[in-house]
């Protein structure tokens, strides 16, 4: 008889910060599929056959925004969603990257609508229960103070 709950880490998320003189902004992304429809959240999908996580994030941020060539940390943060029809936990590694204050942001299909928001303003507007504890540790660990070195994707 099995007696837990099956984990799945199957995607990854990302969150992007535009560093600028006066402030820091987050990139808040408007979903336009089926699931999650018009839900503010930053960057996420799944991982393919033979990439880790990593790539994975890179490769999301690329179709999602268009961004490339970025700085990216790992978070040492977690999605985590409990499904109760299927009864699994999914969980998926948060990432950090930097852009450049003139980065253009081109959604592809996934999204309506994208801003760039103040941390408060993001933690206030993301919808899905956690991410705005994720957010609160991102600008932490990521703005208030130098991300650590050992948590660079090189």
């Amino acid at each position: 008889m099995n007696l837990q709950v099956p984990l799945r880490c199957t995607g990854v998320a990302t969150v992007l910060i535009k560093r600028t003189e006066s402030d820091d902004k987050v990139l808040l992304l408007k979903r336009d599929t089926s699931v999650l429809r018009d839900v503010w959240c930053y960057i996420g999908g799944g991982i393919e056959e033979g990439e880790k996580a990593w790539e994975a994030a890179l490769r999301e941020v690329k179709e999602e925004t268009g961004i490339t060539n970025l700085p990216l940390y790992s978070s040492n943060q977690f999605d985590q969603i409990y499904s109760p029809e299927e009864n699994y936990i999914y969980i998926a590694p948060v990432f950090v990257g930097y852009v450049d204050e003139s980065q253009k942001v081109n959604l592809n299909y996934e999204h309506s609508d994208y801003k760039w928001v103040s941390f408060k303003e993001a933690c206030d507007t993301v919808s899905i229960p956690g991410n705005e504890e994720v957010l609160l540790s991102i600008e932490k660990h990521f703005v208030n103070r130098p991300p650590l070195e050992y948590l660079r994707v090189q």
